[in-house]
């Protein structure tokens, strides 16, 4: 013959938490014992474990305790609501922890943080765009950016991708061409395709083409970016590359 009552020790057994849970849920009045001895041992009956089992069931949903004593005061239907709508939230939640899981897949298999999706679901803004920002930030009084930013502006999303990736093709030849010296005239050519790209949206000239090869050397996240392309030091060999072209064009403008 079952018993009528349940003790603290029963409902251990049973259920497989904590005695300390119990008591713990008896103080915060979220789940309390039917009968007391008159030693104050706490006693349950039947209906109390489907209770807590119900508890331990929202629990897992992700309620808070707060909240799943709330939850117990309605009626079915309206817990009924409740748990459709916390379904929405964990599905949401479910999508975000798998944008992480390939984000962080990505990531560990070397691809830069640029190319990362991690903030999409976030207050933070997309990494291309605090890149932008920062660079709106630093060089957003200099004519050449502001050329640049008026530029960009005026093209459709799709011709910015279409440059962006014209732009990644390029790096990745130059990783290539990684044992060639930086001076040869493969690389050279491939510096001055990169040129042209950043010529259809602002001026350059030797000073800034300068300020960009040091950018790319200097600044870990860039130095980064490349290094995706490349076993090596891609972003030390774009800077001597590009720095090749910049001597080059100083040289020239002397000669004239």
């Amino acid at each position: 013959m079952k018993k009528p009552l349940l003790t603290v020790n029963d409902i251990v057994q049973i259920t497989g938490i904590t005695a300390r849970t119990l008591h713990y849920y008896d103080r915060i009045h979220v789940f309390k014992p039917t009968h007391l001895t008159e030693k104050g041992y706490r006693l349950y009956d039947r209906s109390s474990l489907e209770k807590l089992q119900t508890i331990l069931f929202l629990k897992e949903l992700d309620f808070s305790l707060k909240e799943i004593a709330d939850i117990l005061k309605l009626t079915k239907q309206e817990q009924k609501q409740i748990l459709k709508k916390q379904g929405q939230t964990l599905l949401s939640k479910k999508q975000r922890l798998e944008n992480i899981m390939a984000a962080l897949e990505e990531y560990v298999s070397g691809n830069d943080t640029s190319h990362l999706q991690i903030f999409n679901s976030t207050s933070a803004l997309p990494l291309r765009e605090q890149y932008a920002n920062e660079a709106r930030f630093i060089y957003g009084e200099t004519e050449a950016y502001q050329v640049y930013n008026e530029t960009l502006e005026a093209c459709s999303p799709e011709e910015k991708e279409e440059r962006f990736s014209a732009m990644e093709e390029i790096f990745k030849q130059m990783a290539a061409c990684i044992h060639q010296d930086p001076s040869s005239e493969e690389v050279q050519r491939f510096i001055e395709e990169w040129k042209k790209i950043l010529l259809q949206f602002m001026p350059c000239d030797a000073e800034l083409l300068a300020c960009i090869a040091n950018t790319y050397k200097f600044d870990t996240r860039f130095a980064s970016y490349f290094n995706q392309y490349s076993t090596e030091d891609l972003a030390d060999f774009l800077y001597r590359a590009i720095m090749y072209h910049v001597n080059r064009l100083s040289d020239a403008e002397t000669d004239k």
